[in-house]
């Protein structure tokens, strides 16, 4: 197979990064990372012959467009993005500025022969649950976060693009993730990263809120078949588990596999951003990988034993 030229932006990120590490395991992909480190790590990354970092910014053209000319990619996964419920809350204008990356990425993409572009977008975009599970084609996109709004935005100008430019694209709405190498901004690391240390879990609310959560190597796997088998063309597909569990019932099987001595605590509910349920339609995501998902427990032990893990 000839070489590929693979652009990951906000690959110094959780799960930018470890989709870098897997397709930098063929040696036939050149995969290059690039990341502002707003939220990205290089402790995430570590470069060789066939996998770049360069620290610039998607948003500012210049910074980005030299890159494209550089290199000619032939790919283009665009995961990069302010993230964090309680960053994008506290900064509703930083968001809205990822706006100027995707136009710029989607342009160059256009001006340099880009094969396809694959967008990571979120349940975030589905808002409070209208019907479950959130089915891709017939759930209302109801969220007027910040957030949200952006990532709705960002799928509208892929499929404008497509439609305008012929340039395909496959967008990937990504629910709850975890795995080593996840900074402590997220649910499940924040509760690890205490229960390991013995300190009181936090809630947020009675914690009868419920999530679903996909261990990071199904995410990836998902993800990379996708790309490799040409599937999900011009669609979009939920990259998640579809087995929900309330957070309170999270923190408690946490403390009980870490065998902690951690107290449950409970704060104020947020006052927004903190939707009740989520709980994604997963038919395609399952044919993705072709196998069963890695359960919560699994896949709990597996952080919770990697001395990697970001604490």
């Amino acid at each position: 197979m000839a070489k590929r030229n693979i652009l990951i932006t906000g690959g110094a990120g959780f799960v930018g990064s470890a989709l870098a590490r897997h397709l930098a395991e063929d040696k036939e992909n050149l995969v290059v990372i690039v990341d502002n480190l707003l939220t990205g790590d290089k402790r995430r990354v570590k470069a060789n012959d066939n996998l770049k970092f360069i620290k610039a910014d998607v948003n500012h053209f210049v910074d980005i467009s030299s890159i494209f000319y550089s290199y000619t990619f032939d790919y283009v996964f665009h995961y990069a993005a302010v993230v964090g419920v309680k960053r994008t809350l506290e900064n509703p204008i930083q968001v809205l500025d990822d706006l100027k990356g995707m136009r710029n990425v989607l342009d160059l993409c256009k001006n340099t022969g880009v094969k396809r572009v694959f967008f990571s977008s979120s349940s975030e975009v589905y808002g409070e649950p209208v019907e479950l599970p959130q089915h891709e084609h017939t759930t209302p996109l109801n969220s007027r976060l910040p957030y949200a709004i952006v990532k709705n935005a960002g799928e509208a100008f892929l499929k404008s693009y497509y439609q305008e430019y012929g340039l395909e694209y496959t967008i990937f709405r990504f629910f709850n993730t975890y795995g080593p190498f996840q900074s402590k901004d997220f649910v499940i690391s924040k509760f690890v990263a205490a229960a390991l240390k013995n300190k009181d879990i936090t809630i947020y609310g009675d914690g009868m809120q419920t999530r679903t959560f996909c261990f990071i190597e199904d995410n990836v796997q998902a993800c990379v078949n996708a790309f490799l088998q040409d599937e999900c063309i011009n669609d979009v597909v939920n990259i998640g588990s579809d087995v929900e569990y309330t957070v309170i019932d999270l923190a408690k099987l946490i403390i009980e596999i870490s065998a902690s001595t951690s107290q449950i605590r409970h704060l104020p509910p947020l006052k927004e951003g903190d939707m009740s349920r989520r709980q994604p339609e997963t038919t395609k995501m399952q044919a993705l990988i072709g196998r069963k998902p890695i359960d919560l427990k699994q896949g709990l032990s597996n952080v919770i034993s990697n001395p990697d893990f970001f604490i």
